[in-house]
């Protein structure tokens, strides 16, 4: 009776909506008691609730010990419920990591290890996921047969039907989906295509071949399908999951996205976030279809790579076709526009880099998205100071506002700053500000925006009572504007590359014991003492210890930026501050010295962020860090004086992802790369500047030791491309690469070359110096592929002195210029800018 009972509960609780509501270690006890005691249905029921909570139960620390039969059981399951293949594959590899001692010797070891993999659908793996496990000893074989199948998939065209798709089991190209997935994760897979998407919505039968082949003697072909999308989609039977509320198809530049929107709108009815990030071909128009079809939709993040030509920070020399903001004709008020879409809409929205914006579009956009709340228009340098302020009189809900690297102005001040009701009594100024967006506002970035002159700032920074989160990094930001803020509620602020002073800065962290985040560098003010005028204005003055001391009294940081100022006795002072400190970045004017780098890992020890520029280093330092930090995530040396040699590096450091060394290596050999490689295994991002002893065998190092890199920086490193590029072509997931004066033998059609092996390539930086041919070839829009940026830089001979018969020898290479080529939507912009990006 008590075994019924307790199966009774067990089956109910298993089955509750409401989940999880079972430990991982109880749930492993109870099928260890349902296989010793012949139970059948117990170790059913576990394998069931593990198979629908797969994604909760791989976060848990007993994940490790869930047994064989369970696991297997679990991921044969057909409720199997994973956001994406990737996280089912990463969480097997760390169970057979953590098991492969506890089994070495047994005869089904093997098995063990073969068995389980198999399960998984190595054709619907990230590209980068997957190149970066070819160096995994469990998975490399199954992470070759990943790549090889997924560009197997992209020389098909994506309008190709499934048949042609089909390189073995049709099984192996459904995407994951239940009743009970909430999220669907199909990003950085350049594979995804719509067939393959609207494959995985029908339904599945051990006659699917037969029912597609019907499909396809349908009068709707599928070789149409993105041509007549809609009338295809209303004549096939697609499943529908209810549950799924977020979809991210980011980095899928085949996919279709009006045939993906139809696809959604019929299987995802309650979709309300979506992420397509990096997707040039997703239009305004786009959105809008987006907006009609999904109403349930409430956040898009359409982010793009920023253009590099920010007008405030570079020197244009020409320019095809102009990137200056053309002036705006629209009012600045427009609330009397009638919306012509009144239903639910989105409240976030990111559109982040996209330079073929204008205001005529974001018009557009504030009339059929009323209730914004968040509005990310970072780098869209193609909208005026008229056209953004218009947005902020029309979606009076707006509480973040980022507008980083854009003309935001006098104009969009005023408009945060009015009142957002339609009529109001001139005397009535205290509810004006009241009722402003200003007032409401929790996030404002606005860094980079020299369109807004002291006055403004003063005034705005009046009106906001409830920020959280503050950009004004390169403004003209002053100590008035500071001590105008009244909001106690920060959380976040940036005031890099402003005049601010320590007086001004302790005034404001003084009020905000809640800040995490706190970032001034390059504010040399800070190590400055201030002037009699400043003294008098503001009736205070600060020494650099003054202000250290009222951060660590006043705040609890997790991340800190400074420069100017910071030094060793800063540290001290700041101890209580940054005990929970995840990321740390010393600035010029910064001086922590060697016994402050020493001590940083027992002062913070969570850190996993840690960049260093212009800092005294030697190997005690680095060995300490690397010694200490485990959980280091990044770690960068830029022009860092000292004496370090590879011994630093010989510790391993399995959680590094990001390692940058910019003139602080000039010893390193192939040898010493190969050491590199063995210490941080896991590497996506490598920079390296001023390394001058490597050669092109250095390549195949890199290549081999971290198949998975996204992102190669190489610059002044001897003589790595003399012999052309080949090597490095075995990082298939590469997306951003940099090869700069590291020997003239780069082919002419490099570029092409790197976009069609790379699919995921989208920023390409080079120097004409390495030019094997004197020029490279510049793709056509139809052929760029995946490319959103290209910067190809100019140098010119100079002399370094009069000596006419040491002339030759004594001359040497300068920076000129750079062609920098942003693709966008429609077109390419070329613009030569004097400046070296």
């Amino acid at each position: 009776m008590l075994l019924v009972r307790c199966k009774t509960w067990f089956s109910e609780v298993v089955s509750a909506e409401v989940q999880p509501q079972i430990q991982l270690d109880d749930l492993i006890s109870i099928w260890s008691f349902g296989v010793e005691h012949a139970l059948d249905s117990l170790p059913e029921l576990c394998a069931s609730y593990l198979a629908r909570n797969f994604m909760w139960a791989m976060c848990m620390d007993y994940f490790v010990d869930i047994p064989y039969d369970l696991l297997l059981s679990c991921v044969k399951h057909m409720d199997l419920t994973v956001d994406s293949e990737m996280y089912l594959s990463n969480a097997l590899l760390v169970w057979l990591d953590a098991n492969t001692e506890r089994m070495d010797g047994l005869s089904r070891n093997e098995d063990v290890h073969t068995g389980i993999l198999k399960e998984m659908r190595v054709r619907l793996l990230p590209l980068w996921f997957a190149a970066e496990k070819r160096s995994s000893c469990h998975f490399s074989k199954f992470a070759d047969q990943s790549i090889d199948s997924i560009f197997r998939l992209l020389r098909i065209p994506s309008s190709s039907s499934i048949e042609a798709l089909a390189d073995g089991h049709l099984h192996d190209l459904r995407i994951r989906l239940t009743k009970f997935s909430k999220k669907v994760n199909l990003s950085s897979c350049p594979q995804m295509t719509s067939v393959v998407l609207l494959f995985s919505l029908l339904p599945f039968s051990n006659s699917m071949e037969y029912t597609l082949r019907s499909i396809e003697q349908s009068p709707f072909n599928l070789k149409h399908l993105e041509r007549e999308s809609s009338a295809l989609l209303k004549s096939l039977p697609t499943l529908s999951f209810e549950a799924v509320q977020e979809v991210d198809i980011s980095k899928c530049p085949r996919l279709h996205l009006e045939t993906a929107i139809e696809c959604f709108c019929k299987s995802f009815p309650s979709l309300r976030t979506l992420k397509a990030a990096f997707l040039l071909n997703f239009k305004i128009s786009t959105l809008r279809k987006l907006v009609l079809k999904c109403p349930m939709v409430c956040e898009v993040d359409l982010t793009i790579d920023t253009t590099p030509i920010i007008s405030s920070q570079v020197s244009v020399v020409s320019s095809s076709p102009d990137i200056t903001p053309q002036i705006s004709n629209l009012p600045l008020n427009c609330r009397d526009m009638t919306s012509f879409y009144s239903g639910p809409s989105l409240a976030k929205l990111t559109l982040e880099g996209r330079s073929d914006l204008y205001d005529s579009d974001l018009q557009y956009i504030s009339r059929f998205c009323v209730c914004l709340q968040y509005l990310n228009l970072k780098g869209c340098i193609s909208l005026t100071d008229v056209g953004i302020a218009s947005v902020l009189h029309r979606c009076i809900k707006l509480h973040s506002v980022l507008v980083c690297d854009t003309s935001f102005g006098v104009n969009s001040v005023l408009a945060l700053c009015s009142s957002s009701s339609n009529h109001i009594a001139v005397q009535q100024i205290e509810n004006e500000q009241l009722d402003s967006l200003a007032h409401n506002l929790q996030t404002l970035h606005m860094g980079s925006c020299k369109c807004v002159d002291e006055a403004s700032l003063v005034k705005l920074m009046s009106q906001m009572q409830k920020l959280k989160t503050l950009c004004l990094s390169d403004t003209y930001l002053s100590d008035g504007a500071l001590y105008s803020f009244r909001s106690s509620s920060l959380e976040m602020l940036d005031v890099s590359n402003t005049g601010v002073s320590k007086a001004a800065l302790a005034h404001l962290i003084s009020g905000n014991p809640g800040l995490k985040c706190l970032k001034a560098r390059g504010c040399r003010n800070l190590s400055q003492q201030e002037s009699e005028a400043q003294k008098r204005a503001f009736a205070s003055s600060y020494s650099c210890r003054e202000l250290h001391n009222e951060i660590g009294r006043t705040c609890v940081l997790e991340e800190i930026a400074l420069g100017w100022g910071f030094s060793y006795s800063s540290l001290e002072a700041l101890k209580p501050a940054v005990t929970s400190l995840r990321k740390i970045t010393v600035g010029l004017g910064g001086s922590l010295g060697e016994d402050g780098l020493r001590i940083l890992p027992t002062i913070s020890p969570m850190l996993e962020s840690i960049i260093l520029y212009f800092q005294v280093i030697c190997d005690g330092t680095i060995m300490s860090i690397m010694e200490n930090l485990k959980n280091l995530v990044v770690f960068a040396l830029y022009h860092c004086l000292g004496d370090i040699s590879i011994l630093s590096f010989k510790f391993s450091m399995p959680n590094l992802r990001t390692l940058k060394l910019e003139r602080v290596t000039p010893w390193m050999t192939n040898n010493d790369l190969v050491i590199l490689t063995q210490s941080c295994t896991n590497l996506v991002e490598l920079s390296l500047l001023g390394c001058t002893l490597l050669n092109s065998e250095s390549q195949r190092i890199i290549s081999h030791g971290w198949p998975g890199l996204v992102s190669v920086h190489l610059e002044e490193c001897g003589q790595v491309t003399a012999k052309g590029v080949s090597s490095l072509f075995r990082c298939k997931a590469l997306e951003d690469l940099l090869l700069r004066h590291n020997g003239p033998g780069i082919q002419r059609s490099f570029i092409f070359d790197a976009a069609s092996k790379f699919p995921m390539l989208r920023k390409v930086s080079l120097d004409l110096c390495d030019a094997s041919e004197g020029d490279f070839d510049i793709p056509s829009y139809a052929d760029r592929y995946f490319l959103s940026t290209v910067k190809i830089a100019r140098c010119k001979t100079e002399k370094c002195g009069r000596n006419v018969v040491f002339l030759e020898a004594r001359r040497r290479r300068v920076h000129k210029e750079t062609l920098v080529l942003v693709w966008n939507s429609s077109t390419v912009a070329r613009t030569v800018v004097k400046e070296r990006l």
